[in-house]
């Protein structure tokens, strides 16, 4: 490994750390035997392959982790990927909770990170599910019908639009936090914006 693969800001984020700052430090010692340019992005080192996106590390309270852009793609043949949630489409993590996980798991992680560069060479693309294919709330089809505008201002949303608020309505339980969502939201669908615009 060469300081000419060191990112400055790669060492700004390890040296500000106030936790995972030893875990790190061995994930990006482990990372950098690899082909991969180092930066910063969303916040957290990322390494990217030709300018793709293999794999972030990142930390959490309970955790830190290694975030593999593409992990759908990945084998997993010892079944250390995790999928965040059930609507995480693309990427998929391997968690740590100390310095001594990293190690005894430093050749899968190597194993790992060399798939996921060959997915980048080979240029695979996770299939992502597009709207149709998600079922849309009775709640909210009850609206549309009594609003066609709404409807058709829903339809004219980018997809990643119409997925936040079909997740964000779908994701209540009761029949009636649904219809006060989509209430909440109905002036605000109606004028092009997104759930968080």
């Amino acid at each position: 490994m060469t300081d000419t693969k060191r990112n400055r800001k790669v060492d700004g984020f390890i040296k500000k750390a106030k936790q995972w700052k030893e875990e790190f430090e061995k994930l990006r010692e482990i990372i950098l035997e690899f082909e991969l340019t180092e930066d910063i992005k969303w916040m957290h080192p990322c390494y990217m392959y030709e300018g793709k996106n293999v794999v972030l590390m990142h930390g959490f309270k309970e955790y830190c982790a290694l975030l593999f852009h593409k992990g759908a793609l990945l084998k997993d043949p010892h079944g250390i990927l995790i999928q965040q949630t059930e609507n995480v489409q693309a990427t998929r993590q391997i968690r740590f909770k100390n310095v001594q996980e990293i190690m005894d798991q430093e050749p899968f992680i190597k194993e790992y990170i060399l798939e996921a560069i060959e997915v980048e060479k080979a240029g695979l693309k996770v299939e992502l599910k597009k709207t149709a294919d998600y079922e849309i709330p009775e709640e909210l089809q009850a609206k549309f019908e009594e609003i066609p505008a709404l409807k058709t201002a829903f339809e004219g949303l980018t997809p990643g639009r119409q997925n936040a608020y079909l997740y964000y309505f779908s994701g209540a339980k009761q029949s009636k936090t649904r219809v006060s969502r989509i209430e909440k939201y109905t002036q605000q669908i109606l004028d092009g914006k997104g759930l968080n615009d």
